[in-house]
């Protein structure tokens, strides 16, 4: 094993560990992991896939984004991509929500984040 192969299966073993969760990635990792994360969800929304975990929408996923979803989950810890894939159908659902309830005529409404606080 030359000098260049060590370093490559010490960095895919680092990969490994952030991928499973035993080592928190750094600020490069994550950048990564963001940007593969940007990549998937543009090719989604490229093909008007909102949820790529069911249906329809995993089929489009997996034959329209194949290369990008492989690049989102090879550089993400598994946890992350499976909250951000959530997080993205919960978002939308509540946007929807939100400009519904403005199309009501729902108002704002001040929320006292601390109880007992009185100011």
């Amino acid at each position: 094993m030359g000098l260049f192969g060590f370093f490559s299966s010490a960095d895919e073993q680092r990969k490994q560990e952030v991928r499973t969760g035993a080592r928190a990635p750094d600020r490069t990792e994550r950048k990564k992991c963001w940007d593969a994360r940007d990549d998937f969800f543009k090719c989604l929304d490229k093909h008007d896939v909102l949820d790529s975990t069911k249906g329809d929408g995993k089929k489009i996923a997996e034959k329209q984004c194949a290369k990008e979803h492989k690049g989102f989950e090879d550089n993400c810890a598994t946890a992350w991509v499976d909250y951000f894939k959530r997080f993205r159908v919960a978002d939308a659902q509540k946007k929807q929500t939100l400009k519904r309830l403005e199309k009501e005529g729902a108002g704002v409404v001040a929320v006292n984040d601390m109880p007992g606080k009185t100011s």
